[in-house]
């Protein structure tokens, strides 16, 4: 593709509890424009699982939209995901939170067992059958793994969520703050984020890392 390399990244709402993680998605499209890319925002159009209010934590008795609530980190700029083709962009991001884990699987509640929104497999499957990098985030590389299975991808070190891997098919490799894992074979990279305790500025350069990776790789 000519000109400056262009990432779809995919959002799943708008807050860590109940949607996209706002601080790795800013930090994302952030790394993204610092390394000369673009960056075009999707997200499927489908009602959210949960509406929580993040200071109390309990479930609000209203429904949202996760494309709709997805438009606020993105400033309106997005896309449905059922408009995503792999051979428009050059490779796909997908920032965590736990909307991956409830919006786009059922991975919070199936954990190894979760089913996967089909425009979201779809995304993941014809990327990878393009050649094209995947970068995830957080929790989304535990939803990767659902979908190509064979695969390297870290979620940090939490016991439970890389036995959960296992039972996929994946490998995982431990990372601390800001690290990457890299999957040359598949053009995987993948950073853990708050998977564990971190700082926002943990969280950028893990994604600073992530995309100059993704941008090498091409």
């Amino acid at each position: 593709m000519a000109g400056k390399k262009k990432f779809a990244v995919i959002l799943s709402g708008c807050g860590n509890k109940d949607g996209a993680e706002i601080h790795e998605s800013v930090m994302t499209l952030w790394a993204i424009h610092k390394h000369g890319a673009e960056y075009q925002c999707f997200a499927p159009d489908i009602p959210q699982l949960q509406v929580l209010n993040f200071i109390t934590g309990q479930e609000m008795p209203e429904s949202r939209n996760v494309l709709v609530e997805s438009a606020r980190i993105a400033r309106g700029n997005i896309k449905d995901l059922k408009e995503y083709k792999a051979a428009d962009y050059d490779g796909l991001i997908m920032p965590g939170g736990l909307g991956v884990a409830k919006n786009l699987s059922s991975f919070a509640f199936d954990g190894p067992d979760c089913t996967v929104n089909e425009d979201v497999a779809r995304a993941v499957r014809e990327t990878a059958a393009q050649k094209k990098p995947l970068g995830a985030l957080c929790i989304a590389p535990a939803i990767v793994a659902k979908i190509l299975g064979n695969v390297t991808v870290t979620i940090g070190q939490d016991p439970d969520t890389v036995a959960a891997l296992a039972k996929m098919g994946a490998s995982h490799k431990k990372t601390s703050h800001g690290e990457i894992a890299i999957d040359k074979e598949h053009k995987i990279v993948t950073t853990p984020c708050y998977m564990l305790d971190a700082r926002v500025d943990q969280i950028g350069e893990g994604a600073d890392k992530l995309v100059k990776t993704l941008l090498a790789m091409l």
